[in-house]
C-alpha cells in the first residue's frame, strides 16, 4: 500500500481578515498507511494550518510547508479518529507524500510531539 491524497486541498479565506484561518472548499480525502485509514476532511473544516510561532528562525525551517498535510492533522487533533501519536505520525507521513524534505519533517515532528498537546482538543468533534 502506498498513501496519498486522493483529493486537492481547495481552500478559502474563513473570516475575510488575515488572521491566518481558512475553510475547506471541499472534502481532503486521505489515504493513510500509518493511520491504517482513509481520512475525510469534510468542506467546511476551518485550519490555521501549520501553527508555527512566526519568529524568524522557526518560521523558516518549518512554516508555509505541507498545507495539505497540516489540514489532515488539525482535523484529526479535533477529530479524535485517532490517537494523538498516531495524529502526529500522519502529519509526518503526509509530509513526505507532498515532497517535504526529511530534515523538515522531523523538525515539524518533533515541534508537534513538545508543544501539540496543549492543541489536542479534549472535546473531539462529531466525525
Amino acid at each position: 500500500m502506498m498513501s496519498k491524497f486522493l483529493t486537492s486541498l481547495v481552500m478559502e479565506n474563513a473570516t475575510g481578515r488575515d488572521d491566518g484561518k481558512w475553510r475547506l472548499v471541499q472534502p481532503l480525502i486521505y489515504d493513510s498507511d500509518v493511520a491504517g485509514r482513509v481520512i475525510v476532511v469534510p468542506a467546511g473544516f476551518v485550519t490555521d494550518l501549520a501553527s508555527v510561532p512566526r519568529v524568524p528562525v522557526a518560521y523558516v525551517l518549518a512554516g508555509g510547508t505541507s498545507n495539505e498535510a497540516s489540514v489532515v492533522h488539525d482535523y484529526l487533533y479535533t477529530s479524535h479518529l485517532v490517537d494523538r501519536a498516531t495524529a502526529d505520525a500522519v502529519l509526518r507521513e503526509a509530509s513526505a507524500v507532498t515532497g517535504v524534505p526529511a530534515w523538515r519533517r522531523a523538525i515539524m515532528w518533533a515541534a508537534v510531539r513538545a508543544f501539540g498537546g496543549s492543541h489536542w482538543d479534549s472535546k473531539p468533534i462529531t466525525a
